[in-house]
């Protein structure tokens, strides 16, 4: 058999396994609202018990790994804090770091609006996050820089 049979053969293969299923062969399949698993056997008959839905894992509340949306949600951030709306800034900022955790860019635009809005302890988390997790920043010195003002103020303020 040559390649490009065997190609066609697996294209063949692959249209029918993806092609809708018709009506059910096994009656037991038809009266059941699950479908049977991968081995064509029929869903086990439940015990009485409840089985544990796996909702809780994949919850909203849940922090999910998705860079895609970081991303997303810096964009809309700094839409937000050229707008100059500082509290949907710091939502969407604060939403960038849950969906990619190790990214430190989100720290700095988080601080950047916190120190904005005058939230000067938690800018300086921020500022400190981004530096922890982005030690050689090219922008390190200035962000330091920062953080020694806001301490500044931060002891002004107690005086």
């Amino acid at each position: 058999m040559n390649i490009r049979c065997a190609i066609r053969i697996l294209a063949a293969f692959s249209l029918l396994l993806a092609a809708p299923a018709g009506k059910a062969q096994n009656p037991q399949q038809e009266s059941s609202s699950k479908p049977p698993d991968a081995s064509g056997a029929p869903p086990p008959k439940s015990s009485g018990k409840q089985n544990k839905d796996s909702a809780t894992q994949s919850a909203p509340d849940q922090p999910i790994w998705d860079p895609l949306r970081a991303e997303k949600d810096l964009e809309v951030g700094q839409y937000y804090m050229r707008k100059g709306d500082l509290d949907a800034a710091i939502d969407r900022f604060q939403d960038a770091t849950t969906a990619k955790p190790g990214y430190a860019i989100p720290f700095r635009y988080l601080g950047e609006a916190q120190e904005k809005k005058g939230l000067k302890k938690q800018a300086i988390k921020s500022y400190q996050r981004y530096l922890d997790l982005y030690p050689h920043a090219e922008d390190g010195e200035k962000i330091k820089k920062k953080i020694d003002k806001l301490y500044k103020d931060l002891e002004k303020e107690k005086k």
